[in-house]
C-alpha cells in the first residue's frame, strides 16, 4: 500500500454516501481535526477536499446513477475528482473508461481505494488538465468546482471548449456563489444531506446543470 493510500486509510472511515447509499467512500469522522492537520503540513498541501462527500458530487454521483446512459459506454473525465466518488458512480453506469482528475496525489489516492471498495477500476491522472486541456473525453463531471472567483474562471473555458467539441459536460452544484447557470440547462434537483460541520447545514439544495457556458 503506498503512503498515501495508507494517510487516506488512517484519517477516514468507509461508509455508505448519505445520498448514494450503494457506494461506500472513506469519509473522515473528524473534518476540522484533518483540515488542520492538511494546513499544519504547509500552503504546498491542498486542503483535505477527498475525505468527504460534497453536495454537488453526490448530486451528480446520484443522478449518473440513476440515468446511466448518460455516460455508459463513453469515455467519462472526473474533474477535480475529490475523493472520487462521481468517477466511481460513473464506472457503475457503465463508462467505457474512467479518468479521475487532480492536482492533490492525496485526492488521486482516495480515488483509487474509493475505487477498489466499490469494484470498479478508474484511470488516474494527476496534474493541472485544465492549463492543459484533455480531448479524450466524451464526458466531463464536475462535482462542487465553482467555489471561488478563481476556481470558477479557470473552470468555466475547459467546460466551454469540451462543450464546443461535442462532449456532454454536467455540472453538480449547490449554489455556490460563481456558478454561471446563464445559458445552462437545470437538469434535476435534489435536496442532499451534508456534513453540517463543513456547510453549517444538515441539507443543500443542489443542481445538476447541462449546457454551454457563460461567464459574465
Amino acid at each position: 500500500m503506498s503512503t498515501t493510500a495508507e494517510f487516506v486509510r488512517a484519517h477516514t472511515r468507509l461508509a455508505p454516501v448519505p445520498f448514494v447509499p450503494e457506494l461506500v467512500l472513506h469519509q473522515a469522522d473528524e473534518p476540522i481535526e484533518l483540515w488542520e492537520l492538511t494546513e499544519a503540513a504547509g500552503a504546498e498541501q491542498p486542503p483535505p477536499f477527498w475525505a468527504f462527500a460534497w453536495a454537488g458530487g453526490q448530486a451528480l454521483a446520484r443522478h449518473v446513477l440513476d440515468d446511466p446512459a448518460l455516460v455508459a459506454g463513453r469515455d467519462v473525465l472526473d474533474l477535480a475528482t475529490g475523493s472520487g466518488l462521481v468517477a466511481v458512480a460513473a464506472a457503475k453506469a457503465g463508462a467505457r473508461s474512467v479518468t479521475a482528475n487532480d492536482i492533490d496525489p492525496l485526492s488521486l489516492a482516495a480515488a483509487e481505494v474509493n475505487a477498489c471498495a466499490n469494484g470498479v477500476k478508474v484511470a488516474l491522472a494527476e496534474g493541472d488538465l485544465l492549463e492543459s486541456g484533455y480531448a479524450d473525453a466524451g464526458v466531463i463531471l464536475a462535482g462542487d468546482v465553482f467555489y471561488s472567483r478563481e476556481m470558477a474562471a479557470r473552470v468555466l473555458p475547459f467546460l466551454r471548449a469540451a462543450a464546443g467539441r461535442g462532449a456532454l459536460v454536467l455540472v453538480g452544484d449547490p449554489g455556490r456563489a460563481y456558478l454561471p447557470t446563464q445559458g445552462m440547462v437545470r437538469r434535476s434537483t435534489y435536496d442532499v444531506p451534508v456534513n453540517e460541520a463543513l456547510e453549517s447545514v444538515p441539507m443543500r439544495r443542489t443542481s445538476v446543470w447541462q449546457g454551454h457556458f457563460t461567464y459574465r
